[in-house]
């Protein structure tokens, strides 16, 4: 079972802007998913998790070991599939994967093949291995950006923004793949998209503005609202005064009809209760915390 423990961990950039506000996590094997907008800071966490740039302050624990002071302890143990892989040269897949398999310090070249076309396989793209990674479609670079980050045999994977600009047969694919290598490893997942967390997390955390807003289990996370979602359809010119009276959460403009959707303890009269989903909670969080702003 592995484990990584992130302490009171902060992150002040040199323009005085804080990305990371005291968080604190505890993640083990299977998919973590951390959820939050563009500019939320979950990148500035996935840089930091992988040492790419040192906290202000705050601690890291991979099993048990202090990778801030230490961080050849997870970065021998990791694999990391930034937002942005970066420039593709004119090489084909297996030849690319070699050489980042000797990047990774796996020098033996019979290894080497062997976890290279088993990771081609794993990801679909064993009869593309010969093709340059350059004329890859975004599902096929997505695809081979996670066999990179599986040489190795990584004990924690980091995935950053991985469906951005996939279409939905794409997306359902890698989906898929991530959820089966989350089984015996750390798979932290970072996205806005809420309906990736939904289908794929056991654990998850909102963060904004670079703090933790709330973490735990998607489905105790939904059981807290149940009761508490309430809906109506309005006229559009309504809203304003609607905002004024409840704790609109969301509104959306369907079909010239507004749909507002409100948190409340108690029954609202003219308003209907509905089931919570994961977007409630999302959105509940975000408006919490502008109000306590």
């Amino acid at each position: 079972m592995n484990t990584l423990v992130i302490q009171n961990l902060n992150l002040v950039y040199a323009n005085q802007h804080q990305a990371l506000r005291n968080v604190n996590l505890e993640i083990g094997n299977g998919m973590f998913g951390l959820l939050g907008r563009n500019g939320a800071g979950k990148s500035s966490l996935m840089k930091t998790i992988t040492t790419l740039q040192k906290p202000t302050s705050g601690n890291i624990l991979f099993n048990g070991i202090d990778v801030v002071k230490n961080p050849l302890e997870i970065k021998k143990h990791l694999g990391f599939l930034p937002q942005d892989f970066g420039v593709y040269p004119k090489v084909n897949a297996y030849d690319l994967l070699h050489h980042i398999a000797i990047l990774k310090g796996i020098k033996d070249a019979s290894q080497s093949k062997n976890q290279i076309l088993n990771l081609l396989e794993k990801v679909n793209l064993q009869e593309f291995s010969k093709k340059e990674v350059h004329t890859f479609s975004g599902g096929m670079k997505q695809r081979f950006g996670v066999a990179q980050a599986l040489l190795g045999n990584p004990k924690i994977i980091i995935v950053d923004e991985p469906t951005a600009g996939l279409d939905p047969e794409e997306r359902n694919r890698f989906n898929t793949l991530l959820s089966e290598i989350s089984e015996e490893v750390i798979v932290v997942l970072s996205t806005h998209l809420v309906e990736d967390v939904r289908n794929l997390c056991s654990e998850m955390a909102i963060m904004d503005q670079g703090e933790i807003l709330q973490k735990g289990k998607p489905k105790e996370m939904l059981v807290q609202l149940q009761g508490k979602i309430w809906s109506k359809k309005i006229d559009k010119n309504e809203l304003v005064n609607y905002q004024s009276q409840y704790e609109i959460i969301s509104h959306q403009l369907i079909e010239k009809e507004m749909h507002i959707t409100v948190f409340s303890n108690t029954a609202i009269n003219g308003f209907e209760v509905i089931k919570p989903s994961l977007e409630h909670v999302y959105f509940h969080c975000l408006h919490a915390k502008t109000l306590v702003s």
